[in-house]
């Protein structure tokens, strides 16, 4: 199969798909609170709930009575993504939410046209104006998280520090390598993040030392501890950081997103210079 082109896109922004197949590992978490520390910093983040559990949405304190359109719309060309977006509490950050037709989305896709390259479509088309469009995934490797890997520039991988998700690591992977040699050959693995780590237990430390020698530095210097305060934040709909801003989950994520940020420079300015030699 032909590695697929990628259409000259009008969305000038960075889009970066927040991905594991597992759940419970904190994907949902560190999407809402990644993107809420990015636009403390001064970014325009849109985050898109592609989850049918419609979490991320609950998390940044969107009722359902705002949610009668969002991102099963725009996959399916009913509304532009700019249309869907909302406006949260935090400045600098929307939300595209996912409405009550995004559980069945995954039949639907089945037999549509360019069923990989729907959001993608879309996402390349949208007038918003952001800096980053960060995807919360759902906890499993289907269409929706395709489209999603598809769409994207870059993944980041939450991972649990327990044995079982190193297992999942490494399908996930391959599955990301895979997406970019037949799908999208701009698709990159941004950075593996630790979440839930506890440092009174041996398990996380042993987990963090197979991950960063196997990963290298692809893996966040940035680990988020197991905090209370983060579990409690989305029961009252509000990032951790709105919630309690002192506290040390609410710290690593600050901590996470100066290093998304940092690598994204980095980025900017190895893509700048290939283009410099290029001419």
């Amino acid at each position: 199969m032909n590695i697929q082109t990628t259409p000259q896109r009008k969305f000038k922004g960075r889009v970066i798909a927040v991905t594991n197949q597992k759940g419970g590992v904190g994907k949902t978490t560190t999407t809402i609170n990644l993107a809420t520390a990015m636009a403390a910093c001064g970014k325009k983040v849109l985050v898109m709930d592609f989850d049918p559990q419609g979490n991320a949405s609950t998390g940044v304190g969107l009722g359902y009575d705002q949610r009668a359109r969002g991102t099963y719309e725009v996959l399916f060309g009913v509304a532009p993504l700019e249309d869907v977006a909302h406006t949260t509490r935090v400045p600098g950050l929307m939300i595209a939410p996912a409405s009550v037709h995004l559980a069945g989305a995954e039949i639907e896709l089945v037999n549509a046209e360019r069923r990989e390259f729907r959001l993608r479509e879309a996402i390349a088309n949208t007038n918003l104006d952001v800096d980053y469009i960060l995807i919360d995934c759902p906890p499993s490797l289907n269409l929706l998280t395709l489209n999603a890997l598809v769409a994207s520039d870059a993944v980041l991988v939450p991972l649990q520090c327990e044995f079982y998700a190193l297992e999942g690591l490494s399908h996930l992977v391959k599955t990301i390598e895979r997406v970019k040699r037949i799908l999208n050959p701009n698709l990159d693995l941004h950075g593996i993040i630790l979440t839930m780590y506890d440092r009174r237990n041996t398990l996380s430390a042993s987990v963090e030392s197979d991950v960063r020698e196997y990963f290298g530095d692809r893996v966040y210097q940035t680990v988020i501890p197991r905090n209370v305060r983060v579990s409690e934040a989305p029961s009252h709909g509000l990032p951790v950081l709105v919630y309690d801003m002192k506290c040390p989950g609410s710290q690593a994520y600050i901590a996470l997103a100066s290093e998304v940020i940092k690598r994204e420079k980095q980025i900017e300015q190895t893509t700048k210079a290939k283009e410099l030699e290029a001419a």
